[in-house]
């Protein structure tokens, strides 16, 4: 039986049936074949624009990929990886043509695994708010994760990992605001006070308001839900607010003084403030047309 079994290895061998390669060495560096990797289905960044992939597809079409992957063996599927960083490389390669791309092989755990996609991320900062939000969410509910060593392994600070995962709490209409850039981080930070936060963002996007007009908006709302005013008529007053600025800062640059405009309903004042008698006659002028 012995010999039977050389005589079988010596026929393989001159078949030219060779055993598989041994997969390579976590911690190197090789071409790994494209159809091998996976994406990794708690990675946090969900959307690339259509103007980044064609720029990096047709540099890599040019001068290949320049910079390795990071993958991790696949923990099912023998001689096939999960992609732990790099997706973006990765889909414009597919896009590009090419079978195989430099891949860096790491041991990671899961947790691991999401930290590092996460940090990669938030280093380049492409991810957006509501990504950040839910990759340390994931991290905090699905490995039991503190907020503290969150922050500790993302190389932020505690309160910016809590004000990021407070995010999740807004409307889901006003965090696909955020994911749009239709809305700033600051400004979603501000919606969270509002007593309603989408009718408050509805109203921020309309008039262009910046965080500091928005975050004086929900004060004003706020204030006006404490003294039983309506949504409707706060939304309202809080409109006329913002128009009323607008109009002040335009006569103001007009008539190089400081002008003050006092709206009750569609009725109020116009106030303009002169410091010599020299203003109020080019006041007169202006006015007469004269």
């Amino acid at each position: 039986m012995a010999e039977k079994r050389g005589l079988g290895r010596g026929l393989s061998a001159l078949l030219g049936e060779a055993a598989p390669p041994p997969p390579p060495p976590p911690g190197s560096v090789t071409e790994i074949p494209i159809h091998h990797i996976h994406r990794f289905e708690a990675q946090p960044r969900a959307r690339f624009t259509p103007e980044e992939m064609e720029a990096l597809t047709e540099s890599i079409r040019a001068n290949g990929v320049l910079q390795p992957i990071l993958v991790r063996a696949h923990p099912f599927n023998a001689d096939h990886f999960e992609l732990i960083a790099g997706e973006r490389r990765w889909q414009a390669a597919q896009r590009a043509g090419l079978h195989a791309i430099p891949a860096l092989i790491r041991q990671m755990t899961d947790v691991e695994q999401l930290e590092a996609a996460i940090a990669e991320n938030v280093q380049r900062e492409s991810l957006t708010p509501m990504e950040e939000a839910y990759g340390y969410h994931s991290l905090v509910e699905r490995y039991g994760r503190t907020q503290a060593e969150v922050a500790q392994a993302m190389g932020k600070s505690r309160p910016h990992v809590a004000n990021a995962i407070r995010l999740l709490s807004l409307p889901p209409e006003v965090q696909g605001m955020v994911s749009e850039s239709e809305l700033s981080a600051g400004h979603a930070r501000a919606l969270l006070g509002a007593p309603d936060p989408l009718a408050a963002a509805q109203l921020v996007v309309q008039r262009g308001l910046s965080v500091r007009e928005t975050e004086a908006l929900v004060k004003r709302l706020q204030s006006d839900a404490e003294t039983g005013s309506s949504p409707r008529s706060s939304t309202r007053a809080a409109r006329k607010d913002a128009d009323t600025q607008a109009l002040e800062s335009d006569l103001s640059a007009a008539l190089g003084l400081r002008v003050e405009i006092a709206d009750r309903g569609g009725q109020g004042e116009v106030r303009i403030h002169y410091a010599a008698l020299e203003q109020l006659d080019e006041i007169c002028r202006r006015l007469s047309r004269r």
